[in-house]
């Protein structure tokens, strides 16, 4: 496949084979390129900030840092790669790209410090550093929906450049000369906690990452498969349906989104937003409404594999307790470690471009799934 460097991820192929089939076929992922960088954002104290019922909030300022990258690349018609995490986000970047995106970030870094006292990480790592340590980084191309695709990594790259980013003596960039303005238009956390759906009674949020000495590729396609299995396809696990959005327009979930979005109230504006809200309700009964509603399911972000398998799906206790134990024998025998939380609804963040196909909705299990599942692994790690 013959690329250019900044439409590397642009030009990938999309498959649309069973998600464990694909990642079984190595030959069908693609190292991404050396002049490549990786820049990861990530809550500092995040568990200390969920547990003091701050959940929402952090999810609000992962998604945003997410909303900042994005509304930069596309109107250089370039696409990236992105996983989100709960409580940060990792992206893969073209050099050309690069020093905009930091400066940005760290614009958005100082925009949560003073309006939530939270601080943001914002590190940066070359692709050909993470080689040069023996590392690998491959990427392809899962087709979820029309109009709907997700990366895929396998190796143990963006494991490596976390590592390095979170440590203590990291040495942070600094802020250059900012030519551009930090644009966070379409970010969005309007929807109130979204109960399971039908025949559905908790939500399960899952991390798992490959054991010592063990193909990464057949480890996730076993523990993809067994999902299929236990849950049906992604489909049938999906913990968000139409029938349990409900809008939450409350003036203080609006405070919240306007701060983080503007750095500041803005009080006609919060008006305006309040009643475009208010017209949502109308909306959603229209055609174009319920086709958007429709869309936004298909187009929830409930899987990243970035070189470990992050979920949100749903089902029973039935269901979990099978799943639970096919994944004690696979730790048993050191193929996997994993980390599990379990609640009783999924929260959502969304980035709204457009109502057609320019949106994403980022989802995590309530009480902070991905950063609790997180705890569970990385106590088992140690």
């Amino acid at each position: 496949m013959q690329v250019t460097s900044d439409l590397f991820y642009n030009q990938l192929p999309e498959y649309k084979l069973p998600l464990a089939e694909l990642i079984r076929n190595e030959d069908l992922f693609y190292q991404v390129p050396q002049d490549w960088h990786v820049i990861i954002t990530d809550i500092k104290g995040s568990t200390k900030a969920v547990i003091q019922g701050q959940h929402e909030t952090v999810n609000l300022l992962a998604t945003g840092s997410i909303v900042a990258v994005l509304n930069f690349v596309f109107k250089r018609g370039i696409t990236v790669p992105f996983f989100f995490g709960g409580d940060g986000a990792t992206f893969i970047v073209p050099p050309s790209v690069l020093d905009v995106l930091m400066d940005l970030l760290l614009l958005y870094k100082e925009n949560v410090l003073l309006n939530f006292g939270l601080e943001l990480r914002v590190g940066t790592l070359p692709v050909q550093q993470i080689y040069s340590k023996g590392n690998e980084l491959r990427i392809s191309k899962f087709n979820i929906a029309r109009s709907f695709s997700i990366p895929v990594v396998l190796g143990t790259g963006l494991s490596y450049a976390e590592r390095l980013i979170k440590a203590e003596d990291y040495l942070f960039a600094q802020q250059g000369d900012v030519t551009e303005v930090l644009d966070l238009s379409g970010m969005q956390c309007r929807w109130d906690k979204i109960g399971p759906p039908e025949n559905s009674s908790e939500v399960v949020t899952l991390l798992v990452v490959s054991g010592k000495n063990r193909t990464q590729s057949l480890v996730f396609s076993k523990v993809v498969a067994l999902l299929d299995d236990i849950y049906g396809e992604p489909r049938k696990r999906q913990p968000i349906s139409v029938a349990k959005l409900k809008l939450n327009t409350t003036f203080n979930r609006l405070n919240r989104e306007m701060r983080a979005r503007m750095g500041e109230i803005r009080f006609f504006e919060l008006i305006r937003t309040w009643l475009i809200n208010f017209y949502g309700f109308i909306y959603f009964l229209t055609a174009h409404g319920k086709d958007y509603l429709n869309r936004l399911v298909e187009m929830s972000d409930t899987l990243v594999i970035d070189g470990k398998i992050n979920t949100v799906i749903s089902g029973n206790d039935t269901q979990r307790l099978k799943l639970l134990r096919a994944l004690d024998i696979l730790e048993k025998e050191g193929e996997i470690i994993y980390g599990v939380h379990i609640s009783n609804d999924a929260i959502m963040s969304c980035y709204v471009r457009d109502l057609v196909d320019g949106h994403v909705h980022f989802v995590d299990g309530s009480e902070g799934g991905y950063t609790k599942a997180a705890m569970m692994l990385k106590a088992k790690l140690v």
